[in-house]
């Protein structure tokens, strides 16, 4: 496996994290409001790990070779960005924010502002692969704040997603990490900005 290539099973963890959340988006009916457009989750800076990190550097190469032009105001913005954290987030590690005001208002470098989308969204993070349905977190269930209005605790928890039960995530990230030499969490503005 080559730097910058993700791991074989990275295919097999997709496939389970993405019929997990058709499984909660069934569940969930007209309570989960999630459409394209919609960005508010697109908002504001959160961690990666590497395996995510690698799968976003592996979808905007790809991009560059068929939609170079595209792919550069992907980099420029995430240049844009990550010199806006630069003090937030020291060699473009994820710690807690200084300024959360800050951070809590950035867009991801990623999300087309015209259109509302995610430009790489088939190598997006599993954050933004699992948000919006009720997901387990070291807070509780936690569910986008948008919807399951009007929903009681019960119904909620009714249509909780399991997105990765046997944590193929944590043995993909180990691989990920051993193989490149880099560990811990970061941003997506860090890892897609230019060199």
């Amino acid at each position: 496996m080559e730097r910058g290539h993700l791991p074989s099973r990275d295919t097999e963890l997709i496939q389970i994290v993405d019929s997990a959340l058709a499984e909660a988006t069934r569940k969930s009916g007209e309570w989960l409001v999630c459409r394209p457009g919609c960005s508010q989750c697109c908002v504001g800076v959160f961690a990666i790990n590497q395996l995510d990190a690698t799968r976003l550097k592996t979808g905007l190469a790809e991009l560059e070779k068929h939609e170079p032009a595209r792919a550069a105001r992907i980099r420029e913005r995430a240049r844009d960005s990550a010199e806006r954290l630069s003090s937030q987030f020291p060699d473009g590690k994820f710690s807690e924010f200084v300024d959360s005001e800050l951070a809590d208002h950035e867009p991801c470098p990623v999300l087309d502002p015209e259109a509302g989308r995610c430009e790489l969204y088939e190598s997006r993070p599993m954050t933004c692969r699992v948000f919006g349905p009720p997901v387990q977190s070291e807070g509780g269930l936690g569910v986008c704040e948008l919807c399951f209005h009007g929903a009681s605790d019960e119904q909620i928890a009714a249509c909780e997603m399991k997105p990765d039960p046997d944590d193929l995530e944590s043995t993909l990230n180990e691989e990920v990490e051993h193989r490149t030499g880099l560990s811990g969490s970061t941003t997506i503005a860090h890892v897609l900005r230019p060199d």
